[in-house]
């Protein structure tokens, strides 16, 4: 499994390779922005994902805490939620650590030709901070909610409701990461957004 993952990442590299140097940068960036998102979960994402989710566990139940909504054990990725007669363990999985959004977006970011490396990795430690601390914001809501709701609203709240929120905060991300930055610095002959942004400024 070593061996194949190896030599699949040296193909992708020459790959990466051959597009930039024939200047289909399209293909470049489908290809390395899939790649290093494929590879980065595969390397990375089995020794980062148990820390995060402890992060996010401590962090979301800061609030909880001091509201005495429920309570926190990051050593173990566990909320507890209770009231009355009514208990729910909620586990910081995989899935709510936040990690495969935090590599989709630097898979994305890292082969986005606007910026420059420097640029990127600022964009990056800004990114990985806002998708982290929206996420803690999704576990935060949820636990409002099925401490108010009930174990019958867990479904909604988890499934429907914190994703909604969750990924709310990650369109607003995306739009000033992505969007934006194109549009304004776009140019169609010797018409530039940003040369008229800082014209103004």
């Amino acid at each position: 499994m070593i061996l194949l993952a190896g030599a699949a990442f040296i193909l992708w590299l020459y790959l990466l390779s051959v597009l930039s140097r024939s200047k289909l940068y399209f293909f470049n960036y489908l290809v390395g922005s899939v790649g290093f998102f494929f590879f980065t979960m595969l390397f990375i994402e089995p020794y980062v994902t148990k820390p995060l989710g402890n992060a996010v566990a401590m962090i979301a139940g800061i609030p909880g805490s001091i509201l005495g909504l429920y309570q926190s054990f990051p050593q173990y990725s566990l909320i507890f939620i209770s009231r009355n007669v009514s208990f729910i363990s909620f586990y910081i999985d995989y899935e709510c650590s936040g990690i495969i959004e935090i590599l989709a977006f630097l898979s994305l970011l890292w082969f986005y030709p606007l910026y420059n490396p420097a640029e990127k990795t600022v964009i990056s430690i800004g990114g990985i901070g806002w998708i982290f601390f929206s996420n803690v914001i999704r576990i935060f809501i949820i636990c409002i909610v099925i401490y108010y709701g009930g174990n019958n609203v867990f479904y909604f709240a988890h499934t429907l409701f914190g994703r909604l929120v969750f990924y709310t905060l990650s369109v607003i991300l995306y739009f000033n990461v992505f969007t934006k930055p194109h549009i304004v610095r776009q140019k169609v002959g010797v018409f530039s957004y940003a040369h008229i942004n800082n014209k103004d400024n």
